[in-house]
């Protein structure tokens, strides 16, 4: 950790009360003693967020924090949007602040520029004409920076995860209720062509009662995460120090959005295996004897290799995520949903089936027609064009944005955020506890039970225009 950022987390006090950090600091037995605790903590909702449709804004001013492997694509894609003015750009960096604002010569952006200290992105925040803050930073500051954001009467977009902590994750919770800002994790999965259209399905009843889900982050990085260049001050590499599953909402987000997680259903409790290293630290000791900038990292002990977690919901479902970033596999999110009625599979290949043999090519085709929602229809093609992960970066954009323009409720809340981000310290208390299980807190307070499931219509709104 850069001295900046440490002096930043001594100064605000976060550090102390153990909100970040833990990523860097190891697993320990009183942090396992606090994610217990913090487990059965019980919400005491002071304004239900799910569903809550903030003031519209005609136009949305938006900033910002991160320009390092996510922050360009993201001002990139939210530059081509109409209705929205870019107001300011941050990075510790000042290069890359410089290097982002002349990528916007020739749009209708000139946003002002904050870089060269661990407080630059405060002075932004503390302005009164930006209304949306996206923080595309290291782990540990997602929660510090989106809490105070909110606290200055912005709403937040953080990228995944939104915490690495429980007590993260209830101050999103808290703070977002308090202020009635939203706090939505950019889980931009949720937006691929294909959860989509099995989330359109499974509204539809395509698979009967739901009874199964399965995601995953499979996808070699062991390459990146050991790279100088590839992680300011190899921020995500020391991520791995932690045991657990480290990066689940990717492939968890799309299955609790067909479940009706957090509009209908709950998760309850968990129970998470990891196998042992068989290859971060020995890359590590073999990079330490032709480099002594790796000779530290040669001494510390990584996360086991594959990480499974399973969890419970309240009404009886099984979802398992899976977490492996190191082994030489294809890249793959699984996407299993599996009911009474049949089941679809994204990897290896896109599949439905509702007996023992997959759909033909002509059947996929037409179960496409039927079941390809509403937004990808309106924006897919281009979305593909633009880009960002084949297109679901931009849709998740826009949508954000069609919605804040439109006074409508965003696909994500808080409560996601809180919740598909809780997974990851959850399962590290349950890999040091020998697959013990543990149980799920409840951001919404029981709301679930009320709450209604994300909208999958453009009703009130789609009219965002884009510069194409």
């Amino acid at each position: 950790m850069s001295n900046n950022r440490r002096d930043f987390l001594k100064l605000s006090g976060l550090a102390g009360m153990g909100l970040v950090g833990a990523g860097m600091s190891g697993f320990t037995q009183a942090e396992m003693d606090n994610v217990l605790k913090q487990s059965k903590r019980k919400a005491n909702q002071r304004f239900n967020m799910s569903g809550y449709a903030a003031p519209k804004l005609d136009v949305v001013r938006v900033g910002f924090i991160g320009l390092g492997m996510r922050g360009p694509g993201h001002v990139e894609r939210m530059s081509k949007i109409q209705g929205v003015e870019i107001k300011g750009i941050c990075d510790l960096v000042p290069e890359k602040v410089d290097k982002m604002k002349e990528k916007l010569k020739g749009t209708p952006h000139n946003p002002d520029t904050y870089s060269g200290s661990a407080y630059a992105w405060k002075e932004m925040v503390d302005r009164d004409d930006i209304d949306l803050i996206f923080i595309l930073t290291p782990w540990d500051w997602h929660v510090p920076m989106a809490v105070y954001a909110m606290e200055s009467d912005k709403h937040v977009a953080i990228e995944v995860p939104a915490a690495t902590t429980l007590e993260g994750c209830w101050e999103l919770v808290e703070t977002s209720e308090r202020t009635k800002k939203h706090c939505m994790m950019m889980e931009n999965c949720c937006y691929d062509f294909f959860e989509m259209m099995t989330l359109n399905m499974a509204r539809d009843g395509f698979f009967g009662d739901i009874v199964h889900g399965e995601g995953a982050y499979l996808h070699d990085l062991l390459g990146l995460n050991f790279s100088k260049t590839g992680y300011e001050d190899m921020w995500r590499l020391k991520e791995n120090f932690r045991n657990g599953n480290l990066y689940a909402t990717h492939g968890l987000g799309p299955i609790c959005q067909i479940m009706d997680i957090n509009r209908g259903d709950q998760m309850d409790y968990l129970t998470s295996l990891s196998s042992n290293d068989f290859m971060m630290k020995k890359h590590a000791q073999e990079l330490a004897e032709e480099d002594n900038f790796f000779a530290s990292y040669a001494e510390e002990d990584y996360r086991g290799n594959m990480n499974t977690t399973i969890v419970k919901t309240k009404k009886g479902r099984s979802i398992m995520i899976q977490h492996d970033v190191t082994s030489p596999r294809p890249y793959s999110r699984i996407h299993l949903v599996s009911g009474t009625k049949g089941i679809a599979r994204k990897w290896p290949k896109e599949g439905v089936a509702t007996g023992h043999r997959w759909f033909t090519e002509e059947q996929m085709n037409d179960l496409k027609e039927k079941y390809t929602p509403e937004i990808t229809k309106k924006v897919g093609e281009m979305a593909k064009k633009i880009g960002g992960h084949g297109g679901m970066d931009f849709m998740m954009t826009w949508r954000l944005v069609d919605c804040l323009r439109n006074g409508l409720p965003l696909d994500q809340d808080v409560y996601d955020a809180a919740l598909w981000s809780a997974i990851s310290p959850l399962s590290e208390w349950s890999v040091a506890n020998r697959a013990t299980s543990i149980d799920v807190p409840d951001f919404t307070g029981g709301a679930w039970k009320t709450n209604t499931p994300v909208s999958i219509t453009l009703e009130g709104g789609g009219n965002t225009k884009v510069r194409v």
